[in-house]
């Protein structure tokens, strides 16, 4: 991992901006964020609906928040002026996390790419079939077995017979480096490179664990970790934290907001 000078600062170690979150599933936003911060981005700005933002910046104090127009049903409506400059002065993007796949959801996301100039990571509900990177900048999709079989059009029943082949073929197609996620997790690069991951563990199948380690490979683009390093070192921290709480709290049970705790000194042991 791109680690940072003695002697620098946050900036150094980079902004990361997460959009998501609802009026609904505020806290989605919440577990991304703080994992990004853990990860060691230097800054955090969290862009969520107006409704919740008061609380998600008491929540995560850390964070400047930027609250964007909702729709009746509670989910962001559309970006901002504000928005746009933001995603042109940060380091690594995170959108999708609590958001649902919905039209404007759609829009957002194009409007992330349009207006981002650094690695994005698309999760949960603003993953779509019609996403493809550009040439040399792949995005990092974080789909679990049930969405990529949405993504594939395909039976989840084969995703997860033929997981390896299914993620070397999307992550191709899409120009991206694809996280399918599950107890093993299989990272497909766009240049057909594949690794297998074995390492994860049942108590990490629990609400809000995925927009953990969304936030995780945020956090370790906004240090300078390109998207496929980002993806391979956020998803072994994901686990291994994982396995520190099987031990401390039990194999089932653990929440998704201790998962993240525990990242820093991994990644300090794994230095050292």
């Amino acid at each position: 991992m791109p680690l940072p000078a003695p002697d620098g600062g946050k900036e150094q170690r980079g902004r990361v901006l997460a959009i998501g979150g609802s009026a609904t599933v505020p806290g989605a936003l919440l577990l991304a964020g703080v994992a990004a911060l853990r990860a060691g981005a230097g800054k955090l700005q969290l862009a969520t609906v107006q409704a919740v933002a008061p609380g998600l910046a008491l929540a995560v104090p850390e964070a400047l928040v930027l609250g964007l127009p909702a729709d009746a049903q509670g989910e962001i409506a559309r970006g901002s002026s504000a928005l746009d400059q933001t995603l042109q002065c940060t380091d690594a993007v995170l959108i999708g996390s609590g958001m649902r796949p919905l039209p404007p959801t759609a829009t957002l996301v194009q409007r992330a790419i349009r207006h981002a100039r650094c690695t994005l990571v698309i999760d949960a509900g603003a993953l779509a079939p019609d996403l493809r990177a550009g040439p040399g900048a792949p995005f990092v999709l974080t789909p679990h077995a049930g969405e990529m079989a949405k993504l594939s059009g395909m039976e989840k029943a084969r995703v997860q017979r033929e997981p390896q082949d299914l993620a070397l073929a999307f992550a191709r197609r899409t120009r991206s480096v694809l996280v399918l996620k599950g107890a093993t997790t299989f990272v497909a690069a766009p240049d057909g490179r594949l690794w297998v991951h074995p390492g994860g563990c049942h108590g990490l199948g629990t609400s809000g664990s995925g927009d953990v380690l969304a936030g995780l490979i945020a956090g370790l683009a906004a240090r300078g970790a390109d998207a496929l390093q980002a993806a391979l070192w956020g998803v072994f921290a994901h686990a291994q934290a994982g396995r520190l709480l099987e031990g401390s709290v039990g194999s089932l049970g653990f929440l998704a907001r201790e998962i993240a705790d525990g990242v820093p000194g991994i990644l300090d042991r794994v230095r050292g």
